[in-house]
């Protein structure tokens, strides 16, 4: 039996949850994972893995294991990595997760020049809003708004996102243009709200100005969970929405969108790139890192510039 393989298979379905998973990750047919864990365990005469119908659970002894392990495998890989030209010239796969405004907006234009600067470095970029689990789904990093809170990952801190709130003409033409946020509590104005995918809660638009404070949160005529259907419930006149500063700027300079309640300036949201805190960083995770670095830099130069300089004049 070749260990390291059984190593790196049995590391696998713990992360993955599942043998399934793990054979579908690791592009191997399922009865191989099995027998290979099943090998390691007679090899070392424990127990590592409870199986039930439904799931796989780690016993104590499997979870002391793969604790010592991972850093024996990720030592492992920095050791290849050292001895191939995969430093300065890094090639694989990057799975990233990151939202759709986010990926159509920032990331995709920009793309062409990293595959110009790393032609070896493949991006699978997964586009949406929900919460995705980073080693159970074999994801190598997501970029995400919000406080990062989960202590298994190490979270590199990549912007400050400024919001505004906008509405289309043809709103503003019907209900008129409001002054204040409790014009939007005393309901006469709709807000188009954002709901987590994660707690199915609408997120409240919140509005600042010295110490006056705002929360909205009411229920206007759609509610949706995605950034890019947020947006447009905006661009069809379906309400006011609060939403990022650089992702509408463009809208704004062509009319199309209005901003409105601009002296009422919430605090702006950070923005992180995060990756598995056990997990060797590859050379092809380290560069599209720092890329990504590269590419939000801008949103942290204030609100003006950062509408200025973030999206590429004319994308919409």
């Amino acid at each position: 039996m070749d260990q390291i393989t059984a190593m790196r298979v049995f590391a696998r379905v713990v992360e993955a949850g599942s043998f399934t998973r793990a054979a579908d990750q690791l592009q191997m047919p399922k009865p191989s994972v099995t027998k290979l864990v099943q090998r390691l365990e007679a090899r070392l005469k424990v127990k590592l893995l409870q199986r039930t119908t439904r799931r796989v659970t780690v016993t104590p002894e499997g979870a002391a294991y793969y604790q010592r392990t991972a850093r024996v495998l990720a030592e492992l890989e920095e050791i290849e990595s050292d001895l191939t030209q995969e430093r300065t010239n890094p090639r694989g796969c990057v799975r990233v997760d990151v939202g759709s405004v986010v990926a159509n907006l920032i990331l995709m234009p920009r793309l062409p020049a990293f595959y110009k600067r790393y032609p070896q470095v493949q991006i699978a970029l997964g586009v949406s809003d929900r919460p995705v689990h980073l080693v159970g789904e074999a994801v190598d990093c997501v970029i995400r708004g919000g406080a990062m809170t989960d202590q298994s990952l190490v979270a590199r801190r990549i912007a400050q996102m400024a919001f505004t709130t906008v509405a289309s003409p043809a709103y503003l033409a019907q209900h008129g243009t409001p002054a204040n946020p409790q014009e939007l509590l005393d309901g006469r104005h709709a807000m188009a709200n954002y709901f987590s995918a994660a707690s199915g809660r609408i997120v409240p638009a919140v509005y600042v100005r010295g110490d006056q404070r705002f929360e909205i949160a009411a229920q206007g005529p759609i509610s949706v969970n995605e950034s890019t259907a947020h947006l447009n419930a905006a661009l069809t006149g379906l309400g006011l929405v609060q939403t990022f500063g650089p992702i509408v700027q463009p809208h704004i300079d062509t009319g199309a969108l209005v901003e409105v309640l601009a002296d009422w300036a919430p605090p702006p949201m950070p923005f992180h790139v995060a990756y598995p805190a056990n997990r060797h960083v590859s050379a092809k995770l380290r560069v599209f890192v720092d890329w990504v670095v590269e590419v939000f830099k801008p949103y942290n130069a204030g609100r003006a510039a950062a509408a200025s300089m973030a999206l590429p004049r004319g994308t919409t």
